[in-house]
């Protein structure tokens, strides 16, 4: 499966691997480096901190190098009278009888605590491309589904979404 992410999305995550290639692994070698001068490393948590922060840092260069190789460049539907991607959408979730907005993203920047959720997700997949009035079927499991209705659209760009690269 193709990660499917926009331009936007390799940019940024491009410029974390150059800032943990030039930053921050000469610093975590400069701090392995001090951490051996302090003698024994059997019992030294300096040295075993710094080598796990290596780890985590080299893991998640090959992480990111990864998810650019088998990207799929995907770009915002623009057109105005339906769900795109980066949309703000507000939806009477029908059996609470409820309304929310919840802006749809690409799978590396969903954060749901703060409404923002992946295109791939149920809910994502199911109003992507619908109207406003639209009433939705929201298949979460072949054992739970909802209705929703689309209330409104709000056109936003890739920029309205200022979240780290997960």
């Amino acid at each position: 499966m193709f990660n499917e992410l926009t331009q936007t999305d390799i940019k940024k995550m491009q410029e974390e691997i150059d800032y943990r290639i030039t930053v921050l692994r000469p610093k975590i070698s400069q701090d392995i480096i001090e951490a051996k001068a302090h003698g024994d490393l059997s019992e030294n948590a300096e040295y075993r901190s710094a080598r796990r922060e290596k780890g985590r840092n080299e893991g998640r260069i090959e992480y990111l190098r990864a998810m650019i190789r088998t990207a799929k460049i995907i770009k915002p539907n623009n057109n105005v009278d339906e769900v795109g991607i980066f949309d703000k959408v507000t939806v009477l979730f029908e059996e609470e009888n409820s309304i929310e907005t919840i802006q749809i993203s690409t799978t590396m920047r969903n954060d749901t605590s703060k409404g923002i959720i992946s295109k791939e997700s149920p809910f994502g997949m199911a109003v992507l491309g619908k109207r406003k009035g639209d009433r939705i079927l929201v298949k979460v499991s072949p054992e739970y589904s909802y209705h929703v209705v689309i209330k409104n659209i709000e056109k936003c760009s890739e920029e309205s979404i200022d979240l780290p690269i997960s």
